[in-house]
């Protein structure tokens, strides 16, 4: 598509790049380049043109090469339970799901990583859609963003002059790369992105309040964590390698041996940064206590969190979520021993919040919508 690249998502050294080809001088690149993302970050302006403490001939050079531009809210449903999700629209017509959860203590935004997923998780409903194309840097950080916009998380807590690292008790305090795909086949932009999101003259969230989700792309797990320096998440969901390949199919690829031994090469791991294990609680087939008991001992070396999920049902799969005695007495055998084993409250289950399920239906109604338009009108029907 011929249209300018988006200032947001745009690196610092890219940026600084930028700013020397476009003739400023060296000695103010470094200085130009932190208004212009103390702009964009921590003032969240929308225009080139009110970054008012940028010459005007600079703002007009700034947008003859770039735009300024969030992304497009194609729909937005909010549930009961004050979670929202929004389908944006990206620059060539395709749509992608972010969602926010608020809590009494902190604010949750979860990000995809690609339209679509090549996965084919059997319990995830964006395992149904075939992969179109991973999201450029620019589109992972602008979900962040626009959903800043969207809740106007920027003048609350912004002056005149403040750095973005100044920024306290915003609506968005954690980022979790656990929308649609797989941010692992899309490593190299989403580790740009999440550098943006965690540097002190970017979004400023502190890499502790980032988490990555993987399925288990092993190569990709500890350069990730050594260029980015944020959490890690394993979506692990079985015990045994039988079952696995059947739910997580990349298990095939990368059995659990491997996964486990890549998890035990994440820079810096110990007890005050260890890696969450996810465990979706799907009735009679993953919720044992045997199972419990072999979770305990797969992970025994590992510092690690484990997060019970309760499946949370979408038409058409072929699970239903455990019963809440049985998601207890699972927790109950890891508690004891000695993990922290949160049960994840189901959120949004009226606004078909599990991942992937507004963009299927999106997607279903724009076929439906074309079909109706290459339908030619019966003879004598009214315009």
């Amino acid at each position: 598509m011929d249209i300018k690249p988006n200032l947001i998502g745009i690196t610092a050294p890219e940026l600084a790049q930028s700013l020397a080809d476009m003739g400023v001088p060296a000695a103010q690149v470094k200085m130009r380049r932190r208004q212009i993302w103390s702009w964009l970050y921590a003032h969240g302006v929308e225009d080139i043109e009110a970054m008012h403490t940028i010459n005007k001939d600079l703002r007009a050079t700034l947008a003859d090469h770039y735009r300024l531009e969030p992304l497009k809210v194609a729909e937005e449903q909010m549930s009961d339970d004050g979670t929202i999700k929004w389908l944006f629209q990206l620059d060539d017509g395709f749509r992608v799901e972010t969602v926010y959860i608020p809590e009494p203590s902190r604010g949750t935004l979860c990000i995809s990583a690609q339209v679509g997923c090549t996965l084919n998780c059997r319990f995830c409903h964006t395992g149904t859609q075939k992969l179109v194309r991973n999201l450029t840097t620019a589109e992972i950080v602008a979900q962040v963003v626009t959903a800043r916009h969207i809740l106007k998380d920027w003048s609350r807590h912004n002056i005149e002059g403040a750095s973005a690292g100044a920024n306290i008790n915003r609506h968005i305090s954690n980022v979790v790369c656990m929308g649609m795909g797989e941010p692992l086949y899309n490593a190299e932009n989403m580790a740009k992105g999440l550098n943006i999101i965690s540097d002190g003259d970017g979004l400023a969230l502190s890499r502790r309040r980032i988490t990555l989700s993987t399925a288990g792309v092993v190569p990709e797990i500890k350069p990730m964590g050594e260029k980015t320096g944020v959490m890690l998440a394993i979506s692990l969901h079985a015990v045994n390698d039988d079952l696995r390949n059947e739910l997580v199919p990349i298990n095939k690829k990368y059995p659990l041996a491997e996964l486990l031994a890549a998890c035990k090469q994440w820079p810096n791991l110990s007890n005050a940064k260890r890696i969450t294990f996810e465990y979706v609680m799907l009735d009679g087939i993953n919720d044992s206590d045997a199972e419990a008991r072999q979770l305990v001992r797969l992970l025994a070396s590992i510092p690690a969190k484990i997060n019970l999920i309760p499946f949370n049902p979408w038409a058409g799969s072929p699970y239903e979520c455990a019963p809440p005695e049985r998601v207890k007495a699972f927790a109950d055998i890891v508690n004891k021993a000695g993990y922290a084993s949160p049960v994840r409250r189901p959120r949004g289950r009226d606004i078909m919040a599990a991942c992937g399920q507004l963009r299927t239906a999106d997607v279903k109604k724009s076929a439906a919508e074309k079909r109706r338009e290459a339908t030619p009108a019966p003879a004598g029907a009214r315009a």
